[in-house]
């Protein structure tokens, strides 16, 4: 396991709309792009492999990143025939981002702070309010509605850490709502969000004053 002194003070990014990484979860990643290519030859020349997962927020322009994202751990790389990777990151801790770094490499790099992400690096967070029948109850409601498949006797054994952050990930939510989920500071409060955001969809995008 990694220590916070372990953790690099500057990481290349991926700034994916979607894509949510995090801590102690695994995302597949499909690369592609020579820029890309080139970040992932890099990472792996490392001692740490790691990435930055940051979603970009539109309303900072352009190129604008949200403050916070997730750093994963190449754990698994291939190359495919035609030269592109498929690699698995590992989610190790969220970051903040302090700056970007001007340079000349064709990927963006940041420097980042770990500090308030501690827990991250830790034990399986536990969630001791999680009311399993009700949460599955409504997934399966949100499920049905959307005609979304999954694997349900893994969902019933997963524990609720591996259960929230996969459903926080793989769950068709808008990107600034997967960043709401990326920046819940505890597994309690992203197991709620998630719920608000089941309960929003089934009422069709209406908040509940609407609905009166």
């Amino acid at each position: 396991m990694m220590k916070t002194a372990d953790l690099p003070n500057r990481v290349p990014v991926f700034p994916l709309p979607g894509a949510l990484l995090l801590p102690r979860a695994r995302l597949p990643l499909h690369i592609f792009e020579t820029r890309y290519l080139q970040m992932i030859e890099d990472a792996l020349k490392t001692s740490h492999r790691l990435i930055g997962m940051v979603q970009p927020y539109e309303a900072r322009g352009e190129n604008g990143l949200h403050a916070i994202g997730c750093a994963g751990r190449i754990t698994a790389f291939s190359e495919t025939e035609d030269g592109r990777y498929m690699v698995t990151l590992a989610g190790v801790s969220r970051f903040r981002v302090s700056a970007e770094v001007a340079g000349f490499l064709p990927y963006r790099q940041c420097d980042v702070s770990w500090s308030g992400f501690e827990r991250d690096l830790g034990a399986t967070e536990r969630d001791p309010e999680f009311d399993r029948p009700k949460f599955m109850a409504s997934l399966e409601k949100f499920f049905d509605a959307y005609d979304l498949k999954t694997d349900w006797d893994g969902l019933e054994e997963a524990d609720e850490e591996l259960l929230i952050n996969s459903l926080s990930m793989l769950c068709p939510f808008e990107p600034e709502d997967k960043q709401a989920l990326l920046e819940a500071p505890s597994l309690t409060t992203r197991r709620e969000t998630i719920v608000t955001l089941i309960e929003f969809a089934l009422r069709g995008g209406q908040s509940e004053e609407m609905m009166q």
